[in-house]
């Protein structure tokens, strides 16, 4: 493991997981090994982890000093990382107790924070704490689990004299969404992992001046993201917001079914959103409680597009063509809900993505933009611009389902092998509603009154194309183009697509 000597003369060791720009994340506890952080639930894919051990924990060294164990003391030790690490700014990471020692040192060093995130952080050093009765009404979550009486009496059992350990040991149940194999694996490897002489240090008295750290934040102008478990404890989703409250830019995102340790838990769920948060390229927006990823390119004052992708798929389909139209237009490619880094909501029928892109449009001030979508996301826009003709100015679908009951119809779909990009519920859902969809999906196609292009892949696209033909035909002002390349023309003819809609007036 690679090593560096901080303020005090300590060697400090780091461990450095993934490739990308580096997250440098500071483990909680207090005073555990970082390895208990593993990968953060994949989050590896899109970063390279900086994980630090802290003094006397891990492969670092103790100090000379046990009181440089109190969390404001080791600030130096993440400034010294920084500077060994040879970065300007950093993006930090700080889980449950690290996340004090994160706040500490954004107060300390506003100007070397380029982004923030706190996980399930009680924000101790803002002043912001959990009384006994708040955490026992917090717990009450967990009353119809199996495990729940015997930990209970134990927990109630607990005194100012039980050993540190044996509360965490006992309180574990407590920190998971679910108390499985997975989380009482991870949980068992607090006993080894944690400096337990050094911990009770780390809160002590003189670690924290929240009044003080309060205003240092006023200077803080990275954004903030706080990440809070449903059921965790400590911080309840109602304590993360009120810290969340406390910085200049910050969002709450409470990952459902979650506790303390939310990667665990649900990898994905806990990803996307640091993902989404932590990549200067993608903005978040939240319509009716669901956070939309989106991908802005272009000058901020040029006319809107929206791109929106088709099933399987998601922003990121849209890389080419996004970049010549950012040459005179402001280009929104979305992920939709289900997609990319966006939340997996559990509703995906036509009309759920119709109603999410039409709020997607309202939430950034969009009315009246064009719309370019391909396949399923066509079919949204589509049933959008049928059911509010004045939100959307002009039309492209690309190799749009007709909504024409299909003969013979689909199979049910078999999921396939491993992880995958989108949510498989999706497909079930969206095939059904292909076999057999609404009729009025068709037959209220006259009320689409803007100006459309249906691009159609030729004879090699499995989307029948006498079918597009009619669907152009009963849009009044539509006009019906194909390119001979199949489903995907974006991708495989993009020079022919962009003519085709530029000289469509886009």
């Amino acid at each position: 493991m690679p090593t560096f000597t901080t303020c005090d003369g300590t060697e400090l060791a780091y461990r450095v997981q993934g490739e990308g720009a580096p997250l440098v994340c500071l483990a909680g506890g207090p005073m555990r090994d970082a390895g208990y952080l593993g990968d953060l639930g994949g989050l590896t894919a899109h970063r390279a982890l900086v994980l630090l051990d802290a003094r006397g924990t891990g492969a670092s060294a103790a100090p000379a000093d046990p009181g440089t164990y109190r969390c404001d003391r080791q600030v130096g030790d993440v400034e010294a990382l920084r500077a060994h690490l040879g970065l300007e700014r950093i993006d930090l990471l700080g889980h449950s107790a690290g996340g004090n020692l994160a706040v500490l040192y954004a107060a300390a060093h506003p100007e070397r924070v380029r982004s923030l995130v706190l996980v399930t952080s009680l924000a101790r050093a803002l002043g912001i704490g959990t009384t006994d009765e708040e955490w026992d009404e917090a717990a009450e979550v967990f009353a119809d689990r199996p495990w729940y009486p015997e930990a209970r009496a134990a927990l109630d059992a607990t005194g100012p004299d039980t050993p540190l350990r044996r509360v965490h040991e006992i309180t574990a149940p407590f920190a998971y969404g679910r108390w499985d194999a997975a989380a009482q694996e991870h949980a068992a490897g607090s006993g080894r992992e944690t400096n337990w002489e050094a911990a009770p240090a780390y809160h002590g008295a003189g670690a924290y001046d929240p009044e003080a750290t309060r205003r240092a934040l006023g200077a803080l102008t990275a954004p903030v993201l706080v990440l809070a478990g449903e059921y965790d404890a400590g911080p309840t989703p109602a304590k993360a917001a009120e810290a969340a409250a406390l910085f200049p830019h910050a969002e709450l995102v409470v990952q459902p079914g979650a506790g303390h340790y939310p990667w665990i838990d649900d990898a994905d769920a806990f990803v996307r959103p640091l993902a989404a948060f932590l990549d200067p390229a993608v903005r978040t927006v939240t319509v009716d409680g669901v956070r939309i990823a989106h991908r802005v390119t272009g000058p901020e004052d040029a006319r809107p597009v929206v791109l929106v992708h088709g099933r399987g798929e998601n922003s990121t389909t849209w890389t080419e063509i996004a970049a010549d139209l950012a040459a005179d237009h402001r280009v929104y490619a979305l992920d939709l809900p289900g997609h990319g880094l966006s939340d997996r909501t559990g509703r995906y029928g036509f009309e759920d993505f119709r109603d999410e892109l039409g709020g997607f449009l309202k939430a950034l001030g969009l009315t009246g933009a064009t719309v370019v979508a391909h396949s399923m996301g066509a079919g949204a826009a589509y049933l959008l611009a049928r059911r509010e003709p004045g939100l959307i100015g002009r039309l492209v679908l690309e190799e749009p389902p007709a909504f024409a009951p299909l003969d013979p119809p689909r199979p049910v779909a078999e999921r396939p092998e491993g992880p995958l990009a989108f949510d498989w519920a999706i497909v079930p859902t969206t095939d059904a509603q292909l076999n057999a969809p609404d009729p009025a999906w068709r037959a209220d196609l006259p009320a689409i009154t803007v100006p459309t292009l249906v691009l159609a892949g030729g004879e090699t696209s499995h989307i029948p194309q006498e079918q597009l033909a009619l669907l152009a035909d009963r849009i009044p002002d539509a006009r019906l183009v194909t390119i001979e390349t199949g489903h995907l023309i974006h991708n495989a003819r993009p020079a022919e697509f962009l003519a085709a809609i530029r000289e469509f007036g886009i």
